[in-house]
């Protein structure tokens, strides 16, 4: 339940971007900006989730990050009345409950991986994405019924507070022993001198780069690209969600039989196709054709780079704390990136980015290969 109520708060911010892009009057450039700012929180957070969650344990962290997130929704929903201020100061506060909420959860996908001895983190990601779904579907519900953005922002933030905490606290295994909590502390600074940490921090940033830039301009894409209405816009952002979701669920039984590196390669190779297919196709019916191959190929590409870098127990905070700050540079720079693009070739054209970034992660899957020994990461131990 973490990680789908932490994508269904997503996916309620993203399905309600095009109404507040067009009640504030941005450009596609101001946008970006304005996305930039949940990038901005979680780059703080989480540098230093690794050893809040060493110190606290998952459970409590989420609990406690999930309520900022909520937070900050509430805020953002309340304050795009108002102005772009309030709403950068809400977003802030989504990013920097997003940021340890991610790191913990992903810390204890990790270990639940490790107790049952198969690939099982996308399956959790899928849950993501499942609430993600559900966020964009509630979404296109409430904008073709003509919900205010606040009314539908606040409800979701209350649903997910309330629901979240609750079965975090009675269903998260306990953290895990005292040995590892310790060494999470002494070598949190140490994993950013890892070479095939950072790899592998890269290997996620470009496809987060991907899956975010899907989330924030699908919808954005579909109508000022494809003059689609509204609701069509938040249907593809649906189905891109939806594409996600499968290869998430259905994308562990392949890591299991074929291993990381061949599937991940796949993966991105599909995703890329996708991309230049929206970019390309210039017809509706095709680009939801890529959508659907944006969001197979970049499904898995996120929490399999994570389950990678969690590799060794002893380590595993620390090094999914790094990775996932790597990562999020993807969200720290990709909103303003496209939104710069777009402004001088168009919002279609600017997506572009998104296949080089993709292109870059097929070379780097092999970082992400199983970890036979600590020793290939560890640097001056």
């Amino acid at each position: 339940m973490s990680f789908t109520g932490a994508g269904l708060a997503m996916a309620s911010w993203a399905a309600r971007i095009p109404q507040v892009r067009d009640h504030l009057h941005m450009t596609p450039g101001q946008l970006g900006v304005v996305l930039l700012c949940i990038a901005l929180g979680s780059i703080v957070s989480l540098p230093l989730s690794g050893a809040i969650v060493a110190h606290f344990g998952e459970a409590r962290t989420v609990v406690a990050m999930s309520l900022l997130e909520c937070g900050g929704l509430a805020i953002a929903g309340v304050g795009y009345v108002v102005g772009v201020a309030p709403v950068c100061i809400g977003l802030v506060l989504f990013g920097l409950g997003t940021g340890g909420w991610d790191v913990a959860m992903n810390v204890q996908g990790a270990t639940v991986e490790r107790t049952i001895g198969r690939s099982i983190m996308a399956r959790f990601h899928a849950g993501w994405s499942i609430g993600t779904v559900a966020g964009a579907a509630i979404g296109a519900a409430m904008v073709a019924l003509h919900v205010p953005v606040t009314a539908h922002l606040v409800g979701i933030a209350v649903v997910v507070a309330l629901v979240v905490p609750i079965t975090v606290l009675r269903g998260y295994l306990p953290h895990v022993v005292e040995a590892e909590t310790q060494e999470s502390r002494r070598s949190v600074w140490q994993a950013w001198r890892e070479p095939r940490t950072l790899l592998i921090g890269v290997f996620v940033l470009c496809m987060a780069f991907s899956e975010g830039t899907g989330n924030d301009w699908i919808g954005v894409v579909m109508i000022d690209a494809y003059h689609t209405v509204d609701a069509v816009g938040t249907l593809a952002l649906a189905v891109f969600l939806a594409a996600m979701t499968l290869g998430r669920w259905f994308g562990p039984a392949l890591l299991d039989r074929f291993g990381r590196v061949p599937v991940l390669r796949t993966c991105a190779v599909v995703a890329l196709v996708g991309v230049l297919l929206v970019v390309f196709a210039h017809n509706v019916v095709l680009a939801f054709v890529g959508v659907l191959a944006w969001g197979v190929g970049t499904s898995l590409g996120f929490p399999t780079g994570i389950s990678a870098a969690a590799d060794d127990p002893r380590r595993a905070a620390a090094r999914v704390s790094v990775a996932s700050s790597v990562a999020y540079l993807a969200f720290l720079g990709g909103p303003p990136l496209v939104g710069f693009v777009a402004d001088h070739v168009g919002v279609l054209h600017a997506l572009t980015v998104v296949s080089v970034l993709v292109t870059i992660a097929v070379v780097l899957t092999a970082a992400t290969a199983p970890l036979a020994s600590d020793e290939p990461a560890r640097v001056g131990a």
